[in-house]
């Protein structure tokens, strides 16, 4: 029983002084300079994908742009071409009754 006591103290003990060792060198200059140097790395980084992020969405607004720009150009020749079909059928009538009325005659 007391082996478990000494050991759990061994293993308390030792963490206080990995602890208090850890302390030391997280607080230290070199530290803070590796601290700063990431810190930078991490801001250069953040701006280098926001710059991309923002190419693909210029990107994206001009593709949805050009295709709003195709989708009305094909309904207007869409809605030009019925109305050729319509004027066509309206001519085909007209001369049907002209022809109707010549006969009549």
């Amino acid at each position: 029983m007391e082996f478990f006591d000494v050991k759990k103290l061994g293993l308390f003990l030792g963490g206080v002084l990995f602890g208090t060792a850890g302390v030391k060198i997280l607080t230290s200059d070199d530290a803070k300079k590796v601290y700063t140097s990431c810190t930078a790395a991490v801001l250069r980084a953040k701006d280098c994908v926001m710059n991309t992020a923002a190419a693909v969405q210029e990107n994206a607004e001009d593709i949805y742009a050009e295709a709003v720009q195709i989708n009305e150009e094909r309904y207007a020749a869409a809605a030009a071409k019925m109305q050729d079909e319509s004027d066509a059928e309206e001519a085909e009538e007209e001369t049907a009754e002209e022809a109707a009325q010549e006969t009549e005659e």
